[in-house]
């Protein structure tokens, strides 16, 4: 059960897998994507500790995945 806080890029893929989405895929010169039937999302850089710290950033790839806080804390 993730909460809603900082997470490594790894769990973050395992996370979107687990809720559908195929990927990581190369999209572009900065970012990954990840892909669920017409639903694209981008998936922030590792950033050097691979650890994704901003909670604002999380929120938005969650709402861009059409993902709620209430599903995201049942994984």
């Amino acid at each position: 059960m993730p909460k809603l806080g900082p997470i490594k890029h790894k769990q973050l893929v395992k996370y979107f897998r687990q809720l559908g989405f195929d990927g990581p895929y190369g999209g572009g010169r900065r970012h990954d994507i990840m892909v669920r039937g017409d639903l694209t999302v981008t998936i922030p850089n590792k950033h050097g500790s691979g650890v994704i710290n901003d909670i604002g950033l999380l929120k938005r790839v969650l709402r861009q995945a059409g993902v709620t806080l209430e599903e995201w804390e049942k994984l």
